[in-house]
């Protein structure tokens, strides 16, 4: 198999996250999380609107709120807030906060969130000070409107990447410090998850040492998609059998996430990091075609 590997224009974050396909304006949302900014790459433009969030640290996820297309939940430290953003305007300001995770917890923040195909938030947190890959302080949580967190899972390093397939009644997450993926039995109708078992391992992938697992998305397959930290490489697995199916090469070492995008749904776009300063191109988001696969569009959160 032939893919292609390109630069998206003007696209660079520091810390690229989050990657969110917007059917409804055909734009990707992402975060550059150290710096509490939230971009748009709109792709009839072939443009990067970025913004940044005014008083805040970190933006750790993006997702737009339904029916409220200005409207975003955004992760700000350990609050999930709606921000104000037209996608277009460099500064976008906090209104109100949806839920606080971990109060106590002033050294963690929130990662990766999503929502799952019915509307609902999944993410959790992470130790921000010291060694982060030896440190399991976070927790993952959903929410739904109306209601409080609810801790899933508690002992989580770094809480990361997340995925549904509906079709196989699968829930996917990462923990990047136990370097695993882990399946759950999701009831998409309560959004319940439970009996979790491992079904990727990437200790054993590189005699150099274990990989980080970052970011993760699901083709219209099953299979899915897992980003690595510190391996310049996407992975394309088979859940069933964690067998690896492709090994898709990014020019650069810290891939942080991924998410099927465009108007076929058949872009996989990828973001990456520049943490301790990496060569050009860290920090840019890539598009990959050719893969002759499809994924699912992001889902808007219902408040």
């Amino acid at each position: 198999m032939s893919y292609k590997v390109e630069a998206v224009p003007d696209s660079y974050a520091a810390l690229g996250e989050g990657p969110h396909w917007d059917v409804d304006r055909q734009s990707l949302y992402y975060v550059d999380l150290e710096s509490a900014g939230i971009n748009r790459y709109d792709f009839k433009q072939n443009k990067v609107y970025k913004a940044k969030i005014e008083g805040e640290i970190f933006a750790s996820f993006i997702l737009p709120v339904e029916n409220k297309p200005q409207e975003f939940a955004v992760g700000c430290g350990l609050r999930t807030v709606i921000v104000q953003w037209d996608g277009v305007s460099a500064v976008a300001k906090v209104t109100r906060t949806l839920f606080e995770v971990q109060p106590d917890l002033k050294e963690n923040r929130l990662n990766d969130a999503k929502t799952d195909p019915n509307g609902r938030f999944y993410g959790g947190t992470m130790a921000d000070s010291g060694d982060i890959f030896t440190q399991w302080k976070g927790e993952l949580y959903s929410w739904q409107a109306g209601g409080q967190p609810n801790a899933i899972r508690s002992k989580v390093g770094i809480s990361n990447g997340l995925a549904w397939d509906v079709k196989a009644k699968k829930f996917y997450f990462i923990d990047t410090n136990n370097h695993e993926v882990l399946a759950y039995d999701y009831n998409q109708s309560t959004g319940a998850v439970s009996n979790p078992k491992v079904i990727f391992d990437l200790r054993k992938i590189r005699p150099e040492g274990p990989l980080f697992p970052d970011g993760m998305t699901v083709d219209t397959e099953g299979n899915i998609y897992v980003a690595t930290f510190n391996g310049g490489t996407v992975f394309k697995v088979n859940p069933s059998t964690g067998k690896i199916l492709l090994e898709i090469k990014i020019p650069t070492t810290q891939i942080t996430s991924v998410a099927f995008g465009g108007p076929n749904l058949d872009i996989l776009y990828v973001t990456t990091a520049n943490k301790f300063d990496q060569p050009k191109p860290a920090g840019t988001t890539f598009q990959v075609t050719g893969l002759n696969a499809k994924g699912y569009a992001g889902v808007n959160l219902k408040i």
